[in-house]
């Protein structure tokens, strides 16, 4: 690239956009670590082994979600809080509001420790499960003080709407976070789609694709959380969640791999010439 045809972008990069890199690549630092460990030397008299190649972008998300499984697992305890207050609550036995809210809360908590000490016992990874308990708590904790069974659902959605203003800001200072994760997952570290220009727009609308997909989902929530429709709050996040999340990532995977098969078929046009 010959000086001064370099994109508008990528010029003169100020301390303040050395920063903004810095932050949204530890963003996504986890996914290094766990998706690319440093290669292991091999000890003496044993032939060095042939490194196998990275699973595709979609099984390595698959694994990060905990696949088809950790989708599951992660929807039981919320489902358990959402039965347990419907059968014990005005639906069912009728029991005093905060008794059926008590009772929900323990059936939730209960539920993900269950899965976690599953695991745990079958010497299966634990993360995932981990982190579900984690945020069930947090909701548990609020519903359980204030007595309300909404809050529950309280930090799911100030969460989802937190990556949304990450997700709209990483676009504003030219730093799309989908470019980002793509280059980790699957380009091997690389980041050099910064320096192609139509790929740097596909991640900059991708990446306003995903905040949209993320504000829907906190919204419909949030809506129902102002309207005190507790239990619709947990049907929804359940009924609708993930399958948007599926939607954005079949039209994420399907964008990107047009660009580039169309590259592709670019550059071997032009060697063909």
């Amino acid at each position: 690239m010959t000086p001064g045809s370099e994109p508008r972008h990528a010029a003169h990069e100020s301390v303040e956009d050395r920063v903004v890199e810095e932050v949204v690549e530890e963003l996504v630092g986890e996914f290094v670590d766990e998706l690319n460990p440093p290669p292991v030397k091999p000890s003496a008299g044993r032939p060095e082994e042939v490194e196998e190649p990275l699973p595709s972008m979609s099984e390595q998300i698959s694994e990060q979600l905990g696949g088809v499984r950790g989708l599951v697992e992660s929807s039981v305890p919320v489902l358990a809080f959402v039965v347990l207050n419907v059968l014990l609550g005005e639906v069912g036995l009728d029991l005093a509001k905060k008794t059926a809210l008590y009772w929900a809360i323990a059936g939730s908590v209960g539920s993900a420790l269950a899965i976690g000490i599953y695991r745990l016992t079958r010497k299966q990874p634990i993360r995932h499960a981990v982190n579900g308990l984690f945020g069930i708590a947090i909701g548990a904790f609020l519903a359980w003080r204030t007595g309300d069974a909404k809050n529950f659902y309280l930090p799911g959605i100030l969460l989802t709407l937190g990556q949304v203003v990450v997700l709209i800001g990483s676009v504003a200072v030219r730093r799309p976070i989908i470019g980002y994760v793509w280059g980790v997952l699957a380009n091997g570290g690389k980041h050099d789609w910064f320096d192609n220009p139509r790929l740097f727009r596909t991640f900059q609308w991708l990446t306003l694709v995903w905040a949209a997909s993320l504000f829907i989902r906190a919204g419909v929530q949030g809506w129902l959380y102002l309207a005190d429709q507790a239990n619709a709050i947990g049907v929804v996040r359940i009924l609708i969640s993930w399958p948007i999340y599926a939607a954005t990532f079949a039209f994420t995977a399907w964008a990107v791999h047009r660009v580039t098969s169309a590259q592709a078929a670019e550059a071997e046009a032009a060697k063909a010439s």
